[in-house]
């Protein structure tokens, strides 16, 4: 069982509102390679593994991946917190603000909601295990869309 701290994994103190960064990032928690998706994956897929180290390792994996949710979650609302109209309309962010104002809501950044399809877990450690290499490898190209999209915080 898990233990929780109340406190982020890594402190987010972000200043400075940005729409167009947390349209991005929002990808980051639910889209098709998002932390949610990464925790479910490990959290699920342990149940098929051989070995109890493999096991242990894939539920220390996906109590990670929570904590970066979390992370995620609050880069995302503090991106968004105290947004004036004007800026809300002018951005990226604004059909995100119609249907969940400030709320956090798993979605892509294409506005997408997370969705099962998104967990491959098929009982085959092999199988599994070079899926989560693969989703580990999405994550890394998406560096470049976020280096777009900054502007100091």
């Amino acid at each position: 069982m898990w233990i929780y701290e109340r406190k982020l994994q890594y402190p987010v103190n972000i200043k400075t509102p940005n729409p167009k960064l947390a349209t991005a990032i929002i990808t980051q928690l639910g889209g098709p390679d998002g932390e949610l998706g990464a925790s479910l994956r490990y959290l699920n897929q342990r149940y098929s593994m051989p070995d109890k180290e493999i096991i242990g390792t894939l539920t220390d994996i996906g109590t990670e991946e929570l904590a970066h949710m979390e992370m995620i979650s609050a880069i995302v609302y503090q991106l968004t917190r105290n947004l004036s109209e004007k800026e809300i309309n002018e951005s990226p962010f604004a059909s995100y603000f119609v249907d969940h104002t400030t709320g956090i809501y798993p979605v892509s950044a294409a506005g997408v909601p997370f969705d099962t399809k998104y967990l491959a877990v098929k009982g085959d450690p092999i199988t599994d295990l070079n899926e989560d290499l693969a989703a580990d490898a999405a994550i890394t190209q998406q560096q470049p869309l976020l280096k777009m999209c900054q502007k100091p915080l």
